[in-house]
């Protein structure tokens, strides 16, 4: 078996046959570290592309929990990692969503941890209106989905509101025309909540004014408004996209106060005129939507009260007239008495020979009486009564009796009495035995268990404590039975006891 002879020197050991990797002095490619090369990747890179500018569409947008935004920009041929630190994505002035065609702008860098190149975006904005409008199209779809769009959620407007609240700009003409208009039309007291309506963070402040009136409770020092106007003049979609953002329609729609949407010029619409209560074409005409002209409103009530006049004159006079004509088909008051005044003469007539009749009647029943009475008869009668009297009469010795009689039953009850006081026997020096709530004491084992004892002698009571002498009686002795009587002899049997 043959064996391959060893290499005769160090080229023949380094070619491409070798097994061991050996490095020569002054060999100019050393071996690189991975990280190394990464390094000087990252460098080159960074270095060559420190600021490049990038068109492409979104996709697979995600945001971090730490705030950050990770996407791909893609066209046709090509797709770019991206990512977007936490304090650039708090800038951007829309949000971003997978499909929509920006132009990001920052640095290109590489990823060693998976061997990548990236963007790292300073500044995101949508390539083009084109863009921005799928944007807002898109957006409108996914929250008329969710019903914040439906008629049936919207909120009668006041029809004379006390307090009006308007979300707008404090300096601009907005304001003014606002309030020239309501002075014009309808004095009423307004609250201004300043906000932004143009540009980075004008959407959040708007979002929360409106949130702001809504919590508001009444009574507050600020008044809570009947009324809120969410107002600016017109401009660019670009201008107005900060009424397009997801929080201000979301806050618009959820608003408990009725709102007026009152965004640019009549050509102009954003998602905020969509969820709000109404929408008007401009700022002035959201203050004419507002509250109703004072002076056609006095003239209205001057109406009503002169039509309201003009029906009681009316109602007044066609009164009468049917009281009129009704009073003609009435008869005379004399020929509805006439029967009654006939009927009263009759009545009279007919009263006057009854009481005629009557009393002579009376007087021939009188002059029969009076000859049946004689003065022999009630002389007769006198008599008769006053002998009956005379019987009747009480007698002296008939009261001593019945008084003697009752004189012995009062005498022995008496007696009876005083041998049933149970304080008679004190005098004799007995003791009246009773217990601290004045029950009767009656035998020795009912004293031992009482703690006091009241004794009542007959010149007055003594209190005293049983304590431990007193001890319950001891059970008494068996009493001896009778010795047995000596039976009778016959001898004796017939003769009687002496004792």
């Amino acid at each position: 078996m043959a064996f391959p002879s060893a290499p005769k020197d160090d080229d023949e050991i380094n070619g491409s046959g070798g097994l061991l990797a050996r490095e020569s002095a002054g060999d100019n490619a050393p071996a690189l570290s991975i990280s190394e090369i990464s390094a000087l990747l990252k460098r080159t890179v960074e270095d060559r592309f420190g600021f490049v500018r990038v068109r492409g569409e979104l996709s697979g947008v995600k945001r971090a929990a730490s705030g950050h935004l990770y996407a791909s920009l893609k066209d046709e041929g090509a797709r770019l990692d991206g990512v977007m630190w936490r304090g650039n994505v708090q800038r951007l002035s829309f949000r971003p969503e997978d499909g929509v065609e920006v132009i990001a702008t920052g640095k290109l860098t590489t990823y060693p941890g998976r061997s990548n190149y990236q963007i790292v975006i300073d500044r995101m904005e949508i390539a083009g209106e084109g863009a921005l409008l799928a944007l807002l199209a898109k957006l409108k779809a996914r929250l008329e989905s969710e019903g914040l769009f439906d008629p049936a959620r919207k909120k009668p407007l006041p029809f004379l509101p006390r307090v009006i609240g308007v979300v707008t700009s404090p300096t601009g003409a907005v304001i003014r025309d606002i309030l020239h208009r309501l002075s014009d039309r309808f004095p009423t007291r307004v609250v201004v909540w300043p906000v932004l309506v143009q540009g980075q963070g004008a959407g959040a402040q708007i979002a929360n004014a409106v949130r702001g009136f809504s919590a508001l409770e009444p009574g507050s020092s600020i008044p809570r408004p009947d009324l809120v106007i969410v107002a600016r003049g017109g401009g660019s979609i670009e201008d107005l996209w900060c009424f397009n953002e997801e929080d201000v329609v979301r806050a618009v729609a959820d608003c408990t106060i009725p709102i007026i949407s009152a965004v640019g010029h009549e050509t102009d619409t954003t998602l905020c005129d969509f969820a709000a209560d109404l929408r008007a074409p401009t700022p002035t005409a959201a203050a004419e939507l507002a509250v109703p002209v004072q002076a056609e409103l006095a003239a209205c009530v001057a109406d009503f009260n002169a039509r309201q006049r003009r029906a009681l004159a009316r109602h007044l006079a066609q009164s009468r007239e049917r009281l009129e004509a009704r009073s003609q088909r009435l008869p005379q008051p004399q020929t509805l008495l006439q029967g009654q005044a006939q009927r009263v003469d009759d009545l009279a007539e007919r009263l006057r020979r009854a009481l005629l009749h009557r009393t002579e009647i009376a007087g021939s029943v009188l002059t029969r009486h009076a000859s049946a009475l004689r003065p022999s008869l009630l002389t007769t009668r006198l008599e008769r009564e006053a002998e009956r009297l005379a019987a009747r009469r009480l007698r002296p010795d008939h009261l001593r009796q019945r008084i003697d009689h009752a004189r012995g039953k009062v005498v022995a009850l008496d007696r009876l009495r005083l041998s049933l006081d149970p304080e008679a026997p004190l005098k004799r020096g007995y003791v009246l035995v009773t217990d601290s709530e004045g029950h009767l004491v009656k035998d020795r084992t009912t004293a031992a268990s009482r703690p006091s004892l009241t004794l009542k002698f007959a010149d007055g009571t003594l209190d005293v404590s049983t304590g431990d002498t007193l001890q319950p009686p001891a059970a008494p002795p068996p009493a001896p039975r009778p010795a047995p009587r000596p039976r009778p002899s016959a001898q004796s049997a017939g003769q009687q006891e002496l004792f």
